[in-house]
């Protein structure tokens, strides 16, 4: 069985590297500034950052929450847990509002940003994967190569975007993370993120983070780079993975 996860893992790998090889678009390699310790047991879902605090959804059936932790000390402020039927996804702010997506159960949950008390639960019409704010719409994945705009306010589709590295469609889109116009979004089961413009769908740069964790750190195959936060007073992304021992700090695009 482990050799039959190392095969997929390595395939996987391998199909990544492939797909840089492809990309018309610039690749980057960021250099990390400092790392922080990550709760393994976290699968990551959302990470956003605001108020010098960490926000993370987990998933899971029976597991999945919405935490806030000190990023420094990993020592957990508050916590949510969802109903054990309900799969935590991708997590975006609107105001004073903490929005989470759950993957297949069509619903969304509102919360308070300081207390996360649950304020209401809006209908969800998709599968929830990844979810950012652009300061007017939310942007939700689904884990094609398309992504939606919403109106925040009742999760009602007002525009689509197909994402494209030149003409290849660019699908198992996740988490996401607006950073000064543009749309970075994870590509699940690779180490990869890409820099989308929000008008076109265009591809128009890649960070490759395969050096981040080394594969002995990972605690199965299913501990793929999922998690992206954006810090604009040091300009900086935090980005971790499912399960991950350590956030990564690294600069922004």
């Amino acid at each position: 069985m482990l050799f039959i996860r190392f095969i997929v893992a390595l395939l996987a790998l391998f199909a990544a590297y492939a797909a840089l090889a492809d990309s018309s678009a610039p690749i980057a390699i960021p250099q990390v500034s400092r790392s922080y310790p990550h709760d393994t047991a976290a699968y990551t879902e959302g990470l956003l950052w605001d108020g010098g605090m960490l926000y993370e959804s987990t998933g899971t059936v029976g597991l999945s929450a919405l935490t806030v932790r000190e990023l420094g000390t990993g020592h957990v402020l508050h916590r949510h847990r969802l109903p054990p039927q309900m799969f935590g996804e991708g997590i975006a702010l609107v105001g004073s509002e903490i929005i989470q997506l759950t993957w297949k159960n069509h619903r969304a949950f509102v919360y308070d940003k300081i207390s996360l008390r649950l304020k209401r639960t809006l209908p969800y019409a998709w599968e929830g994967w990844g979810l950012t704010y652009d300061g007017r719409h939310l942007i939700a994945s689904d884990g094609s190569a398309q992504l939606r705009f919403l109106d925040p306010a009742t999760l009602k589709e007002i525009r689509s975007i197909e994402v494209h590295d030149g003409d290849r469609a660019i699908d198992q889109l996740n988490e996401l993370e607006y950073v000064r116009g543009e749309i970075l979004a994870n590509v699940f089961e690779t180490d990869r993120i890409a820099r989308i413009s929000p008008a076109t769908g265009q591809v128009i740069g890649w960070l490759d983070l395969s050096g981040l964790l080394a594969d002995s750190q990972r605690l199965s195959a299913n501990a793929v780079l999922n998690g992206i936060a954006y810090d604009p007073l040091q300009n900086v992304l935090i980005v971790t993975g499912k399960n991950w021992p350590k956030l990564f700090v690294i600069r922004a695009p």
